[in-house]
């Protein structure tokens, strides 16, 4: 249930920014809310999300639905956030592969490219900010490319929240399809409610997304892919890199990274339902924080996944704001 302290209640200022890649002609989309009268800005104020390995920023933090989204949230608790779309994600550019059959090109978007993007956007927005350091929020995939990031820049990181990442599994991938990979693959958007529901109790389903919901976070996502839009029944492209990269790291015990490099505070949230990072998975990724000056686990129970677009999501919200605020380290 909403309460007023948590619908945002100051003006929100908004700018959709265009910049350069280190690839000639991609230009990465970056979406930036934060209070309308905020003239300062700190580490501790600032934030950068990064999305998953399917949707862009925009379908995963600024669909608002219940009366506002994620990073309205955020920029209404007092934070200037920026969200990052990786190149062929979102409103960042398509690379060109994208506009010829999948077959004939290798899969795109691999994590490393993902990270070189995400570091061109950190950077950027620490420039913009004067800023020396600034919080990282990340789901899923973008865990692994938030994680390995951080793991290599930790000077350039204030801490680091991580909603159900990406982390070693056993055997075949949910996201994996098998068979041969093409450069990109069709999401049939508004086919994808059974799946987002699967590892919910039966029972539970039909309360676990409120009224709306789906369907309004549903055409944002088709909306950023207008020519898959276009088809019928419509669909959405998204790079296969993050598929390949999990056949050959993460479904094989071979990590992408080190979490034991991450030297700042760190929090791990997941929701008890989530089928693609299975509870194992996260407990695994959590001990493996060993550099992290401290770290924490919040659990939020009937969840999916999806869990920051669920009736529940404003657990996880409050836990990311709660750990962000936080002045003072903890003792022990």
């Amino acid at each position: 249930m909403t309460t007023l302290s948590d619908a945002p209640a100051a003006e929100i200022a908004v700018e959709d920014l265009m910049i350069p890649s280190d690839t000639p002609g991609i230009d990465l989309h970056i979406r930036n809310k934060r209070p309308a009268g905020m003239r300062s800005f700190s580490p501790e104020r600032s934030i950068v999300l990064m999305h998953g390995a399917t949707y862009s920023s925009g379908t995963l933090f600024d669909v608002p639905v219940g009366g506002f989204s994620f990073m309205d949230w955020l920029a209404g608790r007092g934070y200037d956030v920026h969200a990052v779309d990786v190149r062929g994600t979102g409103g960042s550019t398509k690379p060109p592969e994208m506009d010829r059959p999948p077959e004939e090109s290798p899969p795109l978007g691999r994590t490393e490219a993902g990270m070189r993007d995400f570091s061109t956007a950190v950077d950027f927005v620490l420039q913009r900010r004067g800023l020396a350091r600034t919080n990282i929020v990340a789901m899923s995939w973008g865990g692994s490319v938030a994680g390995a990031y951080t793991s290599r820049n930790n000077a350039k990181v204030a801490k680091l929240a991580l909603v159900a990442p990406q982390w070693l599994n056993p055997g075949q991938a949910r996201i994996d399809p098998g068979g041969t990979l093409g450069a990109y693959r069709r999401i049939p958007v508004l086919q994808g409610k059974a799946r987002w529901l699967e590892g919910a109790p039966e029972a539970k389903r039909d309360g676990l997304i409120p009224e709306g919901w789906f369907e309004t976070w549903a055409e944002a996502a088709l909306a950023t892919d207008p020519q898959g839009r276009a088809q019928t029944p419509p669909t959405m492209r998204a790079g296969t890199g993050p598929i390949l990269d999990t056949r050959e790291y993460w479904s094989v015990g071979r990590p992408f990274y080190d979490p034991g490099a991450i030297s700042v505070p760190v929090l791990l949230v997941h929701a008890e339902w989530d089928l693609d990072v299975p509870l194992a998975v996260a407990q695994d990724y959590f001990t493996r924080l060993t550099g992290a000056p401290y770290r924490r686990w919040v659990e939020i129970g009937e969840g999916t996944h999806m869990v920051l677009m669920e009736k529940n999501r404003l657990q996880a919200f409050r836990a990311i704001g709660d750990f962000l605020d936080e002045k003072v380290v903890p003792e022990g």
